[in-house]
Formats: structure tokens, sequence, C-alpha cells
């Protein structure tokens, strides 16, 4: 089975480095420097997965419902457990959210070509400006409503409308439970990167097999699940 998770941007997204550039950005998004395109790391993705994952195993929890035990074990197999041994160690391998493979193949192309004078070829720098932007914003005295100083801050997003395809790798055949839990996740996800929770990072976010969706397949048996139908 080969699945990958689709992200597509609905607003400018931040997924910072923890890092800048100093003089211009406090915060620089993670891009291939060979080519300027930006991505997002496997280890980012899976932690946004994880995050979603806690918070539903909460929900059900608190509701004391009996699917709680199926679904922690799920999310086991899924994601691993901390501080475990090797024989509990996570099935499901999440690989960086890359640009559409046609799109970095055309800038690698016009990047390494031959035929085109120095001048003429085009720059990983080119590519990272015209897929991001730089956003800045300052913190504002309630007081007076007048900016503090020195809370000026930069950061580079990746332009809304972007994206990201991340490959999807199982050691094993996942079971109905995990791919019904890992469709819920998927679907949870709704906001990532830096000041998610203020208007950046809003995203749609897929379970896709090859190019159909199948994510409300999947989470359909999530919904049986806590609704007690699926044996």
């Amino acid at each position: 089975m080969q699945l990958h998770l689709q992200l597509n941007l609905e607003r400018d997204t931040a997924f910072g480095r923890g890092e800048g550039l100093a003089g211009l950005l406090d915060d620089e998004v993670e891009y291939d420097v060979a080519t300027g395109l930006p991505f997002v790391r496997g280890r980012t993705l899976k932690g946004l997965l994880v995050e979603e994952c806690a918070n539903l195993l909460f929900a059900v929890e608190q509701a004391n419902h009996a699917a709680l035990a199926r679904l922690e074990t799920a999310a086991g197999r899924l994601f691993g457990r901390a501080g475990s041994g090797l024989e509990d160690q996570a099935l499901l391998h999440i690989g960086p959210g890359l640009l559409p493979a046609d799109l970095r193949a055309a800038v690698e192309h016009e990047i390494r070509s031959e035929r085109k004078t120095h001048a003429e070829r085009l720059l990983p720098a080119d590519v990272l400006n015209s897929l991001t932007a730089i956003r800045r914003q300052t913190a504002v005295n309630a007081t007076t409503g007048a900016p503090e100083e020195g809370s000026l801050r930069s950061l580079r997003v990746v332009l809304r409308q972007t994206n990201f395809q991340a490959q999807l790798d199982f050691d094993v055949d996942p079971q109905l439970d995990d791919l019904a839990l890992l469709a819920a996740c998927v679907l949870c996800l709704r906001r990532a990167g830096l000041n998610r929770n203020r208007g950046l990072g809003r995203l749609n976010a897929r379970l896709m097999q090859d190019t159909e969706d199948k994510t409300m397949e999947h989470f359909g048996n999530f919904r049986q699940l806590v609704k007690g139908s699926v044996p």
C-alpha cells in the first residue's frame, strides 16, 4: 500500500526551521539550497499528526468511550511510544513534504541548464522568492497603542495555494484501526507552522493513495468505531 499525505495551503504558512538570517529574517523556512524549493521536514509532519492524535485520544478518554483501548493501541502502532524499545517503534514513517514532482523537475532543469548563460539561468534565490514572502510584525503597547521598542520581527512564509506531498511508508501493512485513526488525525490537521493561532498556517490535509483521496473512506471506519459498530 502506497499512501501519501497531501497538504494544500489555504493561507500563507511559516514552516520555520528554528533559525533566521542575520539582518534580514528572524525565522526562515526550510528549503533546498540547490533549488530554492521550500519543503517540510518529515519529523515536523509527524509532530503535527501526533499532536492531533493526542487531542483525539483525550476527547475519547473524556467521553469514557469503550473504543479508547483500541485507539490507543492503533496510536502506539502508528507513532510509537515515548521511551519504547525496538519492538515498540512506530510502523509509520513520514517522508518530507515536497512540492509536486513535475514542478521540482522543471526547476532543477532550468537551474542546471547549460544552454543558457549564467545571467539567463534561474537562480535558487529567484525560486525561493517566487514561492514565499516575508511578513513583518511588531508588538503594540496595550496602553498607548504604539509599537513596542525592539519588538519588530520578520518571518518568511510559504504562499497560499502551495501544495506539498509527503510519502507515507509502513514497516508492515497497517490494520483497519490504524488507517481509521490516521485519517481522523489528518482531518483534524487544520493549521501548522509559526503564528498558526494568529491567522497564518490554515491548510487542508488529505490522505491519498496515488491520485485517489482515501481520507473519508478510512475516516468512515473511525466513525463506525466510535459508534461501536466495528467488530
